[in-house]
């Protein structure tokens, strides 16, 4: 669901705190009988805070009663508590969760805008949620304006009905989804997800979301920017099939402004000017993490507690799903590609690094705490050269310009680090951030020069001779 203005696409596509997704869900070929009406929250994860995704389950006639928000939530909430058990907390929960997404769906006017459809396979071990894969084919977005939907009596297209070139994109590629729930204390993921992670098969494609390329592709008059992906070489043929042209920059361009100008890992197939889709090859245990594009994983790490935002869950009202769309998770969304073979005994590349914007202050905070030990320094040794010009103590001369030396290192070293750690933070380059040898080194010229001052002290201790 969405409003003539996208509204919720664009608080998607700018992960903006608190950005929601509204919509309706069923499964099956035929017309639906059971309709699961979800909201997903975007919450940063950076602050501590995860996304959430709540539903309830509703029958096919009740959905024109929840679009023109007169759904019986009183008479529902007292059958929920007298016929199936619930408690009043549970109820209590359902109902606010349905009064929101309802006024949700008034205040915004939501309407039937995007659908995805596809063929579906998921893959789990019954009542064991440490894996769960989904796997989505014959992918397409389908358009759901242009028709009349009589007051809210109509929210999907007539299954027979004739589509148009421009209402309709087929997305090129399966779209596979992993989702690890590791414990804390357990082993990690098994073996058998390292090995398909390193097979060669797949593509990292980060954050990818099916609403959002339906209506980037289909509405492209009312989306004022498109994801990163849209740049990508193999999908290329199969927006402007759509009538998405308008979208595109020009082949002799091949990426828009945005992240795709700065990261080229990104696009796993490359971009027009950069086609890589006869020799692109996905990750496998043979990649050089510091010499090649890294589509490696992302894994969900949760912990026990944080399980009922992964892919099976029980929704308000009972109901299990398998597999999700446009995850805020942690987890792998991945394109799927020819085989190509894999060394187990090469270690694989990590996946491009996360950028939190902690990263930056913190880089800078290095940055000022290594100037303040310089500067320091340099004071210290200025005091020393003032009191050694009066002494006229030669050693002392030395001593203090050798210290000068080691503050002036302090600063040029804090500049250095701070230059090339703010680059491998801008590119994500994959690997360490830290410098195990500068500190290394710099500290042990500061205690060689403290030594040397401290043995010249003993020494003039020992030699002095009081005068008579």
């Amino acid at each position: 669901l969405d409003n003539d203005a996208l509204e919720l696409y664009h608080g998607r596509l700018d992960k903006s705190p608190g950005a929601i997704a509204i919509r309706l869900r069923w499964y099956g070929t035929g017309d639906p009988s059971l309709v699961f009406v979800e909201r997903k929250t975007h919450r940063d994860k950076w602050t501590g805070e995860v996304s959430v995704k709540e539903r309830f389950i509703i029958k096919e006639e009740e959905v024109e009663q929840v679009m023109n928000n007169v759904y019986p939530i009183e008479q529902k909430k007292k059958e929920m508590i007298e016929k199936k058990g619930k408690s009043q907390k549970e109820a209590d929960e359902w109902e606010q969760l349905v009064r929101e997404i309802t006024q949700a769906i008034q205040s915004k006017q939501l309407v039937p805008t995007m659908r995805t459809q596809c063929m579906r396979t998921a893959f789990q071990i019954p009542f064991d949620a440490t894996v769960r894969i989904s796997l989505d084919t014959n992918l397409c977005m389908i358009t759901e304006r242009g028709y009349d939907i009589q007051g809210g009596k109509v929210w999907h297209r007539d299954p027979n009905g004739i589509l148009a070139q421009n209402e309709i994109t087929r997305f090129p590629h399966a779209i596979l989804e992993i989702k690890l729930e590791i414990k804390e204390g357990s082993m990690g993921a098994p073996q058998w997800v390292s090995d398909l992670q390193n097979s060669g098969l797949i593509y990292e494609v980060h954050k990818y979301s099916k609403f959002i390329h339906g209506c980037a592709v289909l509405l492209p008059e009312d989306a004022q920017s498109v994801p990163y992906w849209i740049d990508d070489a193999s999908i290329r043929n199969s927006i402007i099939a759509s009538g998405g042209s308008r979208i595109l920059m020009p082949e002799d361009v091949g990426v828009g402004p945005g992240a795709t100008a700065i990261y080229s890992q990104l696009l796993p197939f490359g971009s027009t000017t950069d086609d890589r889709t006869a020799t692109a090859v996905g990750r496998t245990g043979n990649t050089d993490p510091t010499k090649a594009p890294n589509y490696g994983f992302n894994f969900n790490t949760s912990s026990a507690d944080e399980a009922f935002t992964l892919t099976t869950k029980k929704g308000a009202s009972g109901g299990e799903e398998y597999g999700d769309d446009d995850s805020d998770e942690e987890c792998f969304n991945a394109f799927c590609s020819p085989t190509y073979g894999y060394s187990a005994s090469v270690m694989a590349p990590t996946r491009m690094q996360k950028i939190e914007p902690k990263i930056f202050f913190a880089n800078e905070r290095t940055f000022l705490h290594y100037v303040h030990a310089g500067v320091t320094l340099s004071t210290i040794a200025s005091g020393i050269l003032a009191f050694s010009a009066e002494s006229d103590e030669s050693w002392a001369h030395t001593y203090a310009l050798v210290l000068l030396l080691i503050s002036l290192g302090f600063v040029m070293y804090a500049l250095h680090v701070f230059k090339w750690r703010a680059d491998r933070i801008k590119t994500r380059v994959p690997g360490r951030w830290d410098d195990p040898r500068g500190p290394i080194l710099l500290g042990s010229m500061l205690v060689g020069v403290l030594t040397v001052s401290l043995v010249a002290k003993l020494y003039a201790i020992a030699t002095f001779e009081p005068e008579l």
